[in-house]
């Protein structure tokens, strides 16, 4: 506690409140006012006059500011709230209004907040706060860390990522100029380059270097299978064995440092495997989500021309069988016709969706996996590949247009996913962790495969659907493994709250420890049920902002360093300067509501689109010239606290009303008998563009017109009458993906009658859903 004040009041990390909730939004004026605070607990002082602790206050809600009376703090406030004019240094834009208190202007009379582990988050409650236990044992364990720690990345950021690289294996350092960069396309090519000269391996430091310290025995996966009882698991040198068997054959037909590989594969152990055979000899590695069309998997074999294509003959998801085998023949045919050929199909026998007997097969190209693999070395030669070196390839796509093959490059890709992964998730060695995505996104990439395994973590990988056999099948694998870190959408959230508490509270679920969000912004109601339900009040969630293109964390909370508000991603990652710009690309102070850019590179940004740099500079670089501009809406709030308001695109003009989706999503969700919605425009006659709500009740809740105008209503009174919804159409359920993000470019054909426009629809995880939406549109 801070020596300066006559009364103090230990919040959740035992600082000066105002230091505390300065250091927030404003970390370096609390250093500034009070240097001790950084320094060893014994600068602590017990001169001041009295001490209130939050710690022994077990009431639902705790007034915080309230309890400071003391006429000394009253002072220091004021004397706070009179340089409120002055301009911070443009890398704490992000936390610009914490100069004041929470309220932005210091009149807010109390602050209502939970303290992890200790009572439930309700809607009244502004900010749920670390508890002591949990942040003296977190990697950034306070404010005043962060705050340190971010200012050095930005103000010397060749020195903050050196070190941190330095942890790694390099066969050769890095040259004197550790990145250069130029993101404004007035100045010339947009380039991006970290570590450039420096020799190193992706594999080497996944694997090699923690078997060397002694990690061998350790588990680096635990595999669950999409039915009950079907599992597996590799120790680090169990999984190195296999990796250096797939890097032999991939030498043996041909593959070399530079080729593309196409990996369309499941969720079994098989596909990190791949990834890092490739990554091992130097390929490119190109995973394509195994559920695309044989249209989309043509697409990209045409673009990158790849040496081999791996597959399955077949995967089960819950109940359902996919035949891959057949979507990689139809798409390899495609690809010749279009002049690329595919001379080897590597194909891995999944006999628990398919008989090998009953695979169709092209002799002389197709390969079956379990005949070849076993009999190759368990050791191959590392190929040493430049930082700048390529190491995957992964393909966005729209409704429309070429796919975007976004490029990621080797050691700055390597150092910012391990260091993301490390404090995003207050990562331990004792922790098991588990990712739910699809190694098909870049989720699984940066945080199943790569990250977890950049630390040396227990990873789980899982083959089957969240839903099969029943909705409690998450938390049947956390209580089996004794998962410690949960990471997983907020669609996840919201069809698993539908469900009910009943199939959660059924499983102990006492291993985790941390929770996460990805994906999309997560709505306030079901963050709370997040933390609530699945984390019985104690375990903070990393509500994550970031993208494909970022390769790794953004804007995150850090458990432990600050405290959480229900639905912010908080504030941004080491080396990363977030601004939120207006449409002329001015940028905006305090708080606001603009389109989210960011300033300067950081070592984990992909390099180009591949074969067409242009678009990438186009696309990314030339809306706001000196910026990455991420597509993505975002709201800055008094506090600093950054709020993801979804894709631009997903932004609706309302007679000049500029209204995030998220923002009306989050509105319906808050009525107690909604489970789900996803909101689109749609053309007005009057308005330019109305708001179409498509809305899935909590189970049992029938439709009525009743529920419809409460829905309505209760966006009015959230939002505001301009945003209140001009239809809402009832959803037994939403498309989706596999992998959990709602299909929205499906759900804008609907609502515009565009029903011959849907497009490709064989992602989904129910295809059914489309006609349903479609009946319940007509009816």
């Amino acid at each position: 506690m801070s020596p300066m004040f006559g009364a103090t009041v230990t919040i959740g990390i035992g600082i000066d409140p105002l230091l505390q909730l300065q250091a927030v939004s404003d970390p370096l004026l609390a250093l500034k006012n009070n240097p001790s605070s950084s320094s060893s607990s014994s600068s602590s002082s017990s001169s001041s006059s009295s001490s209130v602790s939050l710690f022994c206050n077990r009431t639902t809600t705790t007034t915080i500011i309230a309890s400071c009376s003391s006429s000394s703090w009253r002072k220091k406030k004021n004397s706070t709230m009179a340089s409120s004019n002055m301009r911070t240094n443009n890398y704490l834009r992000h936390v610009e209004s914490m100069k004041l208190l929470p309220s932005g202007a210091g009149h807010i009379s109390h602050l209502n907040a939970v303290i992890l582990g200790e009572s439930l988050a309700s809607e009244e409650d502004d900010f749920v706060l670390p508890s002591e236990e949990f942040a003296s044992q977190a990697n950034v364990q306070s404010p005043e860390q962060y705050a340190k720690m971010y200012k050095r990345s930005i103000e010397d950021p060749a020195g903050f990522w050196s070190d941190i690289a330095s942890q790694f294996y390099w066969k050769k350092r890095w040259g004197d100029q550790v990145f250069e960069e130029n993101l404004d396309v007035r100045k010339g090519n947009v380039k991006i380059e970290w570590f450039k000269g420096g020799i190193t391996n992706i594999c080497y430091n996944c694997l090699d270097r923690h078997i060397e310290a002694g990690l061998g025995d350790k588990i680096a996966i635990y595999w669950e299978g999409n039915e009950l009882g079907v599992d597996g698991s590799l120790t680090y040198s169990q999984l190195l064995d296999q990796v250096c068997q797939v890097a032999n054959y991939l030498k043996d037909v041909g593959v070399k440092k530079g080729d593309a590989v196409i990996v369309y594969l499941p969720m079994l152990m098989e596909l990190p495997i791949t990834m890092l055979a490739c990554a091992r000899i130097g390929a490119v590695h190109s995973v394509v989500f195994a559920g695309f069309s044989a249209d989309s998997l043509a697409q990209r074999i045409i673009d990158c021309k790849p040496k081999v294509v791996i597959t399955c003959n077949a995967v089960k998801r819950g109940p359902k069988a996919i035949y891959l085998k057949d979507i990689v023949d139809a798409a390899i045919h495609q690809s010749a016709q279009s002049g690329v050929s595919i001379d080897v199909c590597l194909t891995y026998e999944n006999p628990y969706a398919m008989k090998r007997e009953d695979t169709k097969w092209k002799e002389g190209r197709d390969i079956w996996w379990q005949d070849v693999i076993p009999r190759y070395p368990n050791t191959c030669p590392v190929e040493w590949v430049d930082a700048e070196d390529p190491l995957f390839l992964l393909y966005t796509s729209g409704s429309t247009g070429k796919p975007k093959g976004v490029l990621h490059t080797t050691g700055g890709y390597m150092v910012y996913t391990a260091t993301t992964f490390k404090y995003a998730f207050d990562y331990k060695p004792s922790d098991i962790f588990w990712c739910t995505a699809d190694c098909g996104w870049i989720t699984g990439h940066s945080y199943v495969t790569y990250g977890p395994m950049l630390n040396g973590a227990t990873n789980i990988v899982f083959e089957g659907a969240p839903n099969y056999p029943d909705a409690g099948r998450s938390w049947d694998i956390v209580d089996k493994y004794k998962v410690s870190i949960f990471y997983t959408a907020p669609t996840l959230v919201r069809s698993l709250m539908r469900e009910g508490d009943g199939l959660v509270t059924r499983y102990s679920r006492k291993s985790l420890r941390v929770l996460g969000s990805v994906g999309e912004p997560i709505n306030p109601s079901a963050w709370r049920w997040f933390y609530n339900v699945v984390g019985d009040s104690r375990c903070p969630i990393s509500d994550t902002w970031w993208q494909t293109e970022t390769g790794g964390f953004m804007i995150t909370p850090l458990p432990g360093a600050w405290p959480q508000k229900p639905g912010s991603a908080t504030f941004p990652f080491f080396g990363v300067q977030p601004v939120i710009v207006d449409e002329k690309g001015d940028e905006i102070e305090g708080e606001c509501s603009g389109y989210l850019c960011v300033k300067g590179s950081w070592p984990g940004a992909f390099r180009t689109l591949y074969g067409d740099h242009e678009r990438y500079e186009t696309t990314y670089f030339k809306p706001f010239a000196g910026y990455y501009f991420s597509g993505d809406g975002c709201s800055r709030d008094k506090d600093g606290y950054h709020w993801l308001t979804g894709r631009v695109d997903d932004v609706i003009n309302v007679s000049g009303h500029r209204i995030g989706t998220a923002e009306v999503e989050s509105a319906l969700v808050s009525h107690p008998q909604c489970a789900e919605a996803a909101v689109v425009g749609v053309e007005h006659e009057v308005k330019g563009q109305g708001i179409y709500a498509f809305v899935t009740l909590v189970e049992g809740v029938p439709y009525s017109e009743e529920l419809r105008k409460n829905l309505i209503l209760t966006v009015r009174k959230q939002i505001g009458a301009f945003a209140a919804p001009d239809k809402i159409h009832w959803a037994p359920a939403l498309p989706k993906t596999r992998s959990g993000k709602i299909m929205r470019r499906i759900l804008r054909k609907i609502a515009s009658r565009q029903l011959d426009e849907l497009g490709d629809t064989s992602t989904l995880a129910d295809p059914n859903v489309v006609n349903q939406l479609i009946e319940l549109s007509d009816a």
